[in-house]
């Protein structure tokens, strides 16, 4: 499968901070282009995020874009077309795979060698590998991976290999150039001032750097 260059995570955290709504967000993403986007919440799966979850899955049917949960296929699984990435604390793809009664996107991340060569036996639709740079949205994140790394490691995959963690506009090129399929990024999506015309301009440029 192909996907698209440019993987926005709407982590509800950073939203918050921002001052973002993660419905308008995700539209606005949307009416930009983008066309694929994951959700992304480590707390509990309250009625009420489980119901802007539904709308924001709705929105990217209608849209044609793709969209996966972060960690929950069993949340997924309510939605219709919803997809999910998994961890490697969570369920493997092929524990997650029995979860659905029809074909899903399935991502998977890995942070080094090891993990990459395991998660070649897992039916997963893609794999993400990073942090390719230090990431600030994780507790205790795994060791960088690093570009040359990066590189060196994207050849022990035939399925899409997306690049996570640090990634910037400014570091964009090199990242796609060491043979990422998809970059995707969080904090470097939203500029800090929250407002609808500043994420729109970065929208724009980040589609600009991947197109």
């Amino acid at each position: 499968m192909t996907l698209p260059r440019f993987y926005p995570i709407l982590d509800l955290e950073v939203l918050t901070w921002r001052g973002y709504t993660p419905l308008d967000t995700a539209v606005q993403m949307l009416e930009r282009g983008v066309r694929l986007m994951q959700f992304r919440h480590k707390k509990q799966f309250t009625p009420e995020i489980l119901e802007l979850l539904g709308l924001i899955s709705e929105q990217c049917r209608s849209a044609g874009a793709l969209f996966v949960v972060n960690d929950r296929p069993d949340v997924a699984a309510l939605l219709p077309g919803t997809g999910v990435h998994l961890g490697q604390e969570d369920l493997t793809p092929r524990q997650a795979r029995r979860i659905f009664s029809e074909p899903r996107l399935l991502g998977y991340s890995t942070h080094n060698e090891s993990q990459l060569r395991d998660a070649q036996e897992e039916p997963a639709d893609y794999y993400a590998l990073g942090p390719v740079f230090g990431t600030s949205t994780k507790v205790n994140p795994d060791p960088a991976v690093g570009l040359a790394e990066w590189k060196r490691l994207r050849g022990f995959s035939a399925r899409p290999l997306v690049a996570i963690g640090g990634i910037t506009r400014a570091t964009a090129a090199p990242v796609l150039h060491a043979g990422a399929d998809s970059l995707a990024v969080i904090s470097d999506v939203y500029p800090e001032e929250g407002s609808r015309q500043a994420l729109d301009l970065r929208l724009r440029e980040w589609l600009r750097l991947t197109a």
